[in-house]
């Protein structure tokens, strides 16, 4: 790593770390409430590293929910991080070990669009540079819960609100998207999914479902385009 791959990955990184700023001190107030020192927010968002995982965590947990049933709700939702995996591995395939060991550690939906975008347009972002933006986007969401941890006692924010901040970081980010046929197709299959599903008590596995859904629906289009120009 060069200080050139810093500096070209920071400016990329830097709308995601300010996002995670805003989102991380919510979480860090509601692990808190659930008994969570700054030091023990700060490491396990460092190493459990997902924002919707924590959410979920610190709201189960003041809900008095039984930690097998947190444990597994949690690693459900968790599973859309196989759908990462296999979009950006063929960018890793040449990456050392180590490297690619650490990249895929830290790896959220935010870095991903991010990445991944840049992965597949741009023959100078490297697996290097990618991975200084997972990096360094982690640790402005570690030091965020932290500083929410440590001044949480001393605010009182209703828990509901706290819980809509992961959920207003995705709205920002479907509604950065470059629209297209396909990208319209894929939010209103998966948006569609995952409300019929919660509306039948799927709890947590809607939001696998409608990211399959999505992914489903998207792939389905894409042939249909290729399909349509090779018949002209």
């Amino acid at each position: 790593m060069s200080l050139e791959d810093v500096r070209a990955a920071l400016p990329v990184a830097l709308p995601v770390m300010m996002g995670y700023l805003a989102i991380g001190v919510p979480c860090g107030v509601m692990a808190a409430e659930a008994g969570l020192s700054p030091l023990a927010a700060f490491l396990l968002s460092a190493t459990f590293y997902s924002g919707a995982g924590q959410f979920m965590m610190a709201s189960l947990a003041l809900a008095g929910v039984p930690l097998v049933s947190m444990v597994a709700s949690v690693a459900l939702v968790s599973t859309r991080q196989l759908l990462y995996s296999a979009a950006l591995a063929p960018y890793l395939r040449s990456a050392p070990r180590p490297l690619a060991a650490l990249f895929a550690a830290t790896v959220t939906d935010e870095s991903f669009g991010v990445n991944l975008s840049r992965l597949a347009g741009d023959a100078s972002w490297t697996p290097v540079r990618a991975t200084v933006v997972n990096v360094a986007s982690m640790l402005s969401w570690a030091v965020a819960n932290a500083i929410g941890a440590l001044v949480g006692p001393a605010l009182a924010i209703p828990t509901a609100v706290m819980s809509f901040a992961m959920t207003s970081i995705f709205i920002c980010l479907l509604a950065g998207q470059r629209w297209s046929r396909a990208t319209v197709v894929v939010a209103a299959s998966s948006a569609a999914a995952v409300v019929a599903l919660k509306a039948i008590g799927a709890g947590s596995l809607a939001v696998l479902v409608g990211a399959l859904v999505g992914v489903a629906a998207g792939l389905a289009c894409a042939s249909g385009a290729r399909g349509g120009r090779a018949s002209r």
